[in-house]
């Protein structure tokens, strides 16, 4: 499997998809320190259709949203262990701050984002309603983020 793909090939394989009748799912953030959490949440994703495309924050994104010294791991290396997991499909590297440009390419049936985004404003739920799309969000698992990662690691002696 590529570690990414580009949004042509994605929209290849979603005509695809379509052609088959399946459901695509997607979601998209950094990813970065790729930890338990990330798994659960991609699975429970991945349980809501048949296919699940991930699009990835490159760079570029990752910091202007993340802050200074984000993301830890390049977004070709994230990209490559995403990629590697069992419920994802596909994955794909993308500079905006927002997935709405690739929401609008590829159209999934579910788009989905955490739990959090129950609490405030979800910025691609316009375009996911737009098209016909479906949002749902899905609870992370307690105790495990990034944010408490980076803290647990900052706290070794």
């Amino acid at each position: 499997m590529q570690p990414s793909i580009s949004l042509e090939e994605a929209r290849a394989q979603r005509q695809q998809l379509r052609e088959e009748g399946k459901t695509l799912v997607f979601t998209n953030g950094h990813f970065d320190l790729l930890h338990l959490g990330h798994l659960d949440y991609l699975e429970k994703a991945r349980s809501l259709g048949d296919a699940l495309f991930v699009g990835l924050n490159g760079d570029a994104s990752s910091t202007r949203l993340k802050g200074q010294g984000r993301p830890i791991v390049p977004a070709r290396e994230r990209a490559r262990l995403l990629a590697a997991l069992h419920p994802v499909d596909a994955v794909i590297i993308f500079e905006e701050d927002r997935a709405d440009r690739l929401l609008r390419a590829l159209q999934p049936e579910i788009y989905v984002k955490g739990g959090d985004y129950a609490r405030k404003d979800l910025p691609e739920r316009s375009t996911v309603e737009a098209y016909g799309g479906r949002v749902e969000l899905i609870d992370y698992l307690p105790g495990h983020s990034t944010s408490v990662l980076i803290q647990r690691i900052r706290n070794l002696p």
